[in-house]
């Protein structure tokens, strides 16, 4: 370790010294159905929204947690696994994870590695020291994580405890916790979505854009890409990067070249769209889904500097054929013929398709049920968006059904539609991580609301010795 991130690591733990007032704990653990002491919360994802999440519950001493993720260390979240872009596409100096401690922001990291002047001279972040940053924090945070670890099942318990089952390489074991956050970034409510007009096609020759694809094996061979976001636009640059030759299929009739993104960070709107009603949030997230996610002038870039590369604006694929190892694709602007075709179209909510959620998917509240829009903002991909509580909490469809879900919460992107970015957006996390601690903390303190009085009524430690005179002393 350098001697600059000794030193700042020191003064991180002299800033979180600083501010730990009040640091009193206030939480007893549940006992478990086994006897052993549930946990007060269980975060399903070491990402980043799931690591920040576990900060800011630490900071409140919420300390009996868990973090359980999948992958190996490391490997948690798309930035060294499905992420194909060389940087972040949000500017430098936002800042997220740190929950507006500056000694723990990605600048103050960056700097104790490489130099001030490094930072100053620096455009985007490199993904890869996005994810070493990461790891820095969670270490120097002190975020209990346990990796290969994945989540099968959710059910209710006995003591309104949730009991997860957790499968890693030592087998098959039961987590028990008063709450569990999904933390499960892009896919946690779903999964990547392949058009219908597709979905026929062998997995050999049609994957969306979260696949473990071998792009070497693309070299010298024909490939399209479906969409026009920033996911459809770094795959094609990967694949020509590779050597092959991209057709970058777009269904609206001129590329999107504005980030919508960077209108909506600003502190009103993230800290406040969930306290709108269901008619401007609607009207705010249709907007926001139809434009989706733009991508900087270096996405761009990346891949107009091959000639191998064709943009075809107002071309939607119709339909889709298999003719021996090849895809041929309609759309409006005629036929293409690939041997590799690469779907960048985004998430879409499949409940009954996360086994996790397997004892209550059925009824999960979605925005169709709780709010009709206009025939003019009608939109069913919005509406199978789960309908969340204020604390990010999953509600019923139908009430009495299945009342254990309120103490399950999501944090993923699933949770656009309720929040705003705040899920899967850094720029979004010092407002939202904020707003699920506060829904989770207040959610434990109400459940244990009458033990709390009992010990108020029952506290009785003085803080004044008082010396007092006897009668007789004071007559004399």
């Amino acid at each position: 370790m350098s001697d600059a991130l000794a030193a700042l690591e020191a003064q991180v733990r002299d800033d979180l010294h600083k501010i730990a007032h009040p640091n009193m704990p206030w939480l007893q653990p549940k006992s478990a159905p086994d006897g052993t002491a549930a946990l007060d919360v269980l975060i399903v994802g070491a990402g980043q929204g799931g690591v920040t999440a576990a900060f800011g519950l630490l900071r409140s001493q919420v300390t009996n947690i868990l973090v359980v993720d999948k992958s190996a260390e490391g490997r948690e979240g798309p930035w060294l696994t499905y992420a194909r872009m060389p940087t972040l596409r949000s500017p430098k100096h936002f800042t997220g994870p740190d929950l507006d401690i500056p000694t723990l922001t990605y600048q103050s990291w960056h700097e104790a590695m490489f130099g001030r002047d490094h930072w100053q001279a620096l455009d985007r972040i490199p993904r890869g020291h996005w994810a070493d940053y990461l790891l820095w924090f969670r270490r120097v945070t002190g975020v209990p994580v346990r990796n290969g670890c994945e989540v099968l099942d959710i059910a209710p318990a006995a003591n309104g405890l949730l009991a997860a089952t957790v499968q890693s390489a030592g087998g098959i074991e039961t987590i028990h916790a008063r709450k569990i956050v999904l933390a499960t970034g892009q896919e946690g409510m779903g999964d990547w979505m392949i058009p219908e007009q597709l979905q026929h096609l062998p997995s050999s020759l049609c994957v969306n854009a979260s696949a473990d694809i071998d792009f070497e094996a693309l070299r010298g061979k024909t490939v399209a890409v479906i969409g026009a976001g920033a996911s459809a636009f770094d795959n094609a640059a990967t694949a020509l990067e590779a050597g092959a030759e991209v057709h970058l299929l777009c269904r609206r009739a001129e590329i999107q070249i504005v980030q919508p993104y960077h209108w909506l960070t600003f502190r009103g709107l993230l800290r406040h769209f969930s306290e709108l009603n269901d008619a401007w949030r609607w009207r705010f997230m249709r907007r926001l889904m139809d434009l989706r996610e733009g991508f900087p002038q270096p996405t761009w870039d990346r891949c107009a500097r091959h000639a191998g590369f064709h943009l075809h604006e107002n071309a939607p694929v119709q339909s889709a054929q298999k003719i021996g190892n090849q895809v041929t694709l309609q759309t409006p602007q005629g036929t293409f013929t690939a041997d590799f075709v690469i779907c960048g179209t985004g998430i879409d909510m499949d409940f009954a398709g996360r086994r996790e959620l397997q004892s209550c998917a059925g009824n999960i509240a979605i925005w169709s049920d709780r709010y009709q829009p206009p025939d003019t903002e009608f939109s069913p991909r919005l509406g199978r968006f789960p309908y969340l509580g204020d604390d990010y909490a999953l509600m019923e469809r139908v009430p009495g059904t299945t009342p254990w879900i309120a103490d399950i919460h999501l944090f993923a992107i699933a949770s656009t539609m309720s929040f705003g970015p705040s899920g899967s957006s850094i720029n979004a996390m010092t407002t939202a991580i904020p707003k699920l601690v506060h829904g989770l903390t207040r959610g434990l303190f109400r459940a244990d609301i009458e033990r709390y009085w009992t010990a108020f009524e029952a506290y009785d430690v003085p803080q004044v010795t008082i010396a007092r005179a006897t009668e007789a002393a004071a007559k004399s």
